[in-house]
């Protein structure tokens, strides 16, 4: 059985704002640089591109390994390549697949797995790379793995599956869809080498200036009870009764309801619950996170609800906001693809 296409869906982050504070021409050449950086990325990895979306790409490969690869390998080599960038032009990158059938008409791709990939590509918070399980059949059937063309820049390679660590994200309920999805997160940004973070590629010749995120904070309110939690290793216990961390106080929540960590450089919600917990975006309209006894990840901006859903309007419902601390920038001789060409 022959694997079916995967489509990819990049992003980035926070241009608009960008645009209101800063030069439009500036701007749109940042954003031209990275989108072409992105379509070049794609290629190596054995994809194609099908479009420019402005401040986004679509790209559609082979393979999900290839897909995968690719999106791997931008989140640990994204950068921006203007030196020391104002604050406020600092884009984040997120990433959406979905695998399946589609159709290939006037040079552009359409189906399912594109308007999936590009919703997942939505409700992921920046830095995230979101999949549907439909990616990860090739490896469930035993397919082979496919190779790259020789030569191909150094660095850039097929990953075995065996390396793509993932976390599963339970069912996810997605605008526009009428049966909710199984949902991981690829996980790229630990067990990185030094080596693999700062060794030059031969797309083009260029130092860039590489991008590191510093650690935000959670922000967590219910009625007029607000807990903060920190990137620090330490976790946070929701729950009815006193011995929690923020208790609140209603017959549907459970003595132990859910607890919030920072784990692999995310703050993930775990439902430990008998009615379990629902989770919305603010930035994603229409779209929920339904968790029993499974996890969740938090970003942005939205809210909790606790052993009812949305609907009820006399559920308990949590507001959390993820607050992005600032950013460091780190001169290393990362990302020479980040060049006009």
């Amino acid at each position: 059985m022959d694997a079916h296409p995967t489509i990819v869906f990049v992003d980035l982050t926070g241009s608009s704002a960008a645009y209101e504070a800063f030069d439009n021409a500036v701007v749109a050449g940042m954003v031209s640089k990275i989108t072409r950086w992105v379509a070049r990325v794609g290629k190596a990895h054995g994809g194609q591109t099908i479009k420019f979306l402005g401040d986004g790409v679509l790209l559609q490969f082979p393979a999900g390994i290839l897909a995968v690869s690719a999106a791997v390998y931008l989140q640990q080599h994204y950068a921006e390549p203007l030196g020391q960038v104002p604050e406020g032009m600092r884009l984040g990158l997120k990433i959406g697949l979905a695998s399946g059938s589609i159709v290939e008409l006037h040079s552009d791709s359409y189906g399912d797995p594109v308007n999936l990939a590009a919703r997942l590509c939505d409700m992921a918070g920046p830095h995230d790379i979101w999949a549907d399980e439909s990616v990860f059949d090739a490896e469930l059937q035993g397919q082979a793995i496919p190779s790259l063309p020789v030569p191909r820049p150094e660095g850039v390679r097929v990953l075995p599956w065996l390396e793509v660590r993932r976390r599963p994200l339970g069912l996810v309920r997605v605008q526009g869809l009428t049966q909710p999805r199984s949902v991981l997160q690829v996980l790229w940004n630990t067990n990185v080498s030094p080596e693999q973070l700062t060794r030059p590629g031969t797309l083009a010749d260029f130092h860039a200036t590489a991008l590191q995120a510093a650690l935000p904070r959670l922000q967590l309110r219910w009625l007029d009870h607000e807990r903060v939690l920190e990137a620090d290793g330490a976790k946070l216990r929701i729950g009815r009764t006193d011995d929690n961390d923020l208790v609140v106080g209603d017959q549907r929540v459970s003595r132990e309801h859910a607890r919030i960590e920072w784990v692999d450089g995310a703050y993930v919600l775990t439902d430990l619950s008998s009615y379990g917990t629902v989770v919305r975006f603010a930035d994603t309209a229409g779209s929920e996170v339904q968790l029993r006894r499974n996890s969740c990840l938090l970003h942005s901006s939205g809210e909790i609800s606790l052993g009812a859903p949305f609907s009820d309007f006399t559920a308990p419902v949590l507001s959390f906001e993820v607050v992005q601390a600032g950013v460091t920038l780190v001169q290393q001789d990362v990302l020479p693809l980040f060049d006009a060409r």
